[in-house]
């Protein structure tokens, strides 16, 4: 029985239990007996002892990874025993729980290779199984491997380059001469309990980036992961999310801002806006309640003028931040180092995400980016307004006169049309355009003061017949719908959650989840859908595949229930 405690993308922390006892993963298989699992070594070859089964990993062939020659998979009392290469057509039925990779340890150090199984396996595995690769987890390795999914690893690397005396560290390996076996697997059991720590956190990828850099095979690793298998780690990103760290060059490919980047390609301007405000980011999140932001804002918001400036906040890792969205996740999230510098991966980016802005056509364009304005310099004839520091009296000055000059003769637009557009695109960045259309028609706008918006629709036959679509709110940080908004997006089946018949009290369990939309995200609104008929909506705890393979855990935790 496989429950799982808190999540961090790949990475989790569950409890495996069989037999009456229990082990937390990621966790270590010793080489002694005494604990639930454990891996015994003889002549005639190594048996994994499990909760009270026993399964032999070394029955018959014994195959390299690198051979081409494939061995049948063999099934004990629920534990698969894969051994490399994998086949084909790898597959698991109902009775598998545990799926143990013995040879492992031949892929040590070609990280590619590493990739394209681990994946391969995680992906047969699912989200219900346990996955155990042997020999191939050390103190540097096991943060990102967990991160890619896997749940178990076992000591005989550490212990036989101990043997060797090499000390394995999580940030270096050091020749010592001396036998490091037993330090090096407490070395292993202290970074398994940072990693766990790290995953109640959902800061785990924070860990990675640390560690990465202990030696060339793991950056080299964690490259080519972000670059191949992109798909497979974002599913399983939350569109919510805790404050997190950006220290690395790496970081910048982190699967979230990468999903963050690939929305903004697809982002249109607000139709009304047209003067282009590019402003410098702030330490402290969301960036409209920082003291420097507060501070443009006095100068921006002088006049109806206002309504014509698109305020769009130039960054990293995220490149663009339009204000509209600047209480979403990751906007309202990440944190970086600020010294001035920028590193050449980043000037680019930057580049290319305010070109294809401005592309976009506004009448003028205003930088109040001070020392920064070099990162957009050459992009467009623009205007330089800080004088020192951006929030300088003469600065601040310098950006209302600029803006009511850009805004001269132009036909301010009403405060009603401005908070209709923006509204629109917080729902495109959130649902995509195709479901925005469906929810905010021409009978559709919004109430209220950025960012607690709420989304009303209209009777076109009686216009005081209305009812409440959604809302947004930072703390949230996205559109929370209503049962009336959830039924629009359940009408084109997105985000939906096909439950079995059965009353829904409170939240949502995977056990009773027949089918979910394989878009949903963690965090995502999620629609509970039993026969056509909308039950729930809510916050999905789990993402959409996770829904459909565990039997365990909530699912969505319910927000409005039908009575």
């Amino acid at each position: 029985m496989l429950d799982i405690i808190s999540r961090s993308q790949r990475g989790r922390v569950c409890e495996y239990s069989r037999n009456g006892e229990k082990i937390t993963t990621p966790g270590i298989l010793g080489s002694s007996e005494g604990s639930p699992a454990w891996v015994e070594v003889t002549p005639e070859g190594r048996t994994l002892h499990l909760m009270g089964t026993d399964v032999s990993l070394d029955n018959g062939l014994r195959t390299t990874s690198s051979s081409g020659k494939g061995t049948d998979m063999v099934v004990t009392d629920g534990v698969a025993v894969v051994r490399l290469p994998l086949q084909d057509d790898l597959a698991f039925d109902d009775s598998v729980e545990v799926v143990v990779v013995p040879n492992a340890y031949e892929l040590r150090r070609d990280p590619r290779r590493i990739v394209e199984n681990v994946v391969r396996i995680r992906e047969a595995a699912g989200f219900n199984r346990v996955v155990c690769m042997l020999g191939l987890g050390e103190p540097s390795t096991v943060s990102l491997l967990s991160y890619m999914g896997v749940d178990l690893f076992d000591d005989s690397l550490p212990r036989s380059v101990g043997i060797s005396g090499v000390r394995l560290m999580a940030e270096a390996d050091v020749v010592t001469g001396s036998d490091e076996s037993d330090r090096n697997v407490v070395a292993m059991e202290q970074e398994l309990e940072k990693v766990r720590i790290f995953i109640g956190c959902d800061r785990l990828r924070e860990l990675v980036d640390q560690r990465a850099p202990a030696t060339p095979s793991s950056v080299a690793l964690l490259r080519l992961y972000d670059e191949m298998a992109y798909e497979y780690a974002e599913e399983t990103c939350s569109t919510v999310g805790c404050r997190f760290s950006c220290n690395t060059t790496q970081s910048l490919r982190r699967p979230d801002i990468k999903s963050y980047k690939a929305r903004i390609a697809n982002y249109r301007k607000p139709e009304h806006k047209r003067v282009l405000l590019l402003l410098p980011c702030s330490a402290k999140k969301p960036y409209h309640i920082s003291k420097s932001h507060k501070a443009f804002s006095s100068a921006i918001h002088t006049a109806s003028h206002d309504t014509l400036v698109h305020e769009v906040i130039v960054t990293s890792p995220l490149g663009v931040v339009p204000r509209e969205i600047d209480a979403m996740y990751p906007a309202n999230s990440y944190d970086i180092p600020v010294t001035g510098e920028w590193k050449c991966e980043e000037k680019a980016m930057i580049r290319k995400m305010v070109g294809d802005i401005i592309a976009q056509g506004y009448d003028n364009v205003i930088c109040h980016l001070g020392d920064d304005y070099e990162l957009v310099e050459g992009l467009a004839e623009m205007e330089c307004t800080v004088v020192g520091d951006s929030t300088s009296p003469a600065s601040l000055e310098n950006l209302d006169k600029a803006l009511r000059e850009a805004t001269k003769g132009m036909e301010p637009v009403d405060y009603l049309v401005d908070r209709n557009n923006l509204m629109r695109n917080v729902l495109e960045f959130q649902f995509g355009r195709e479901v925005t259309e469906l929810l905010f028609d021409e009978n559709t706008y919004a109430i209220g003061k950025f960012p607690y918006w709420k989304v009303i629709r209209e009777n076109p036959e009686n216009r005081k017949d209305k009812v409440q679509l959604g809302m947004m709110t930072p703390e949230r940080g996205m559109v929370s719908l209503t049962l009336d908004g959830a039924r629009i997006l359940a009408e084109a089946g997105y985000l939906t959650v096909e439950i079995m018949d059965f009353e829904l009290k409170g939240n949502l369990f995977a056990v009773g989840v027949l089918s979910a939309d394989p878009r949903i995200h963690v965090g995502d609104e999620a629609i509970i859908v039993c026969n056509g008929e909308v039950r729930g909506v809510g916050v999905a705890m789990m993402c959409g595949r996770e829904m459909t393979d565990l039997k365990r855990g909530i699912a969505v935790k319910v927000r409005h229930k039908t009575k």
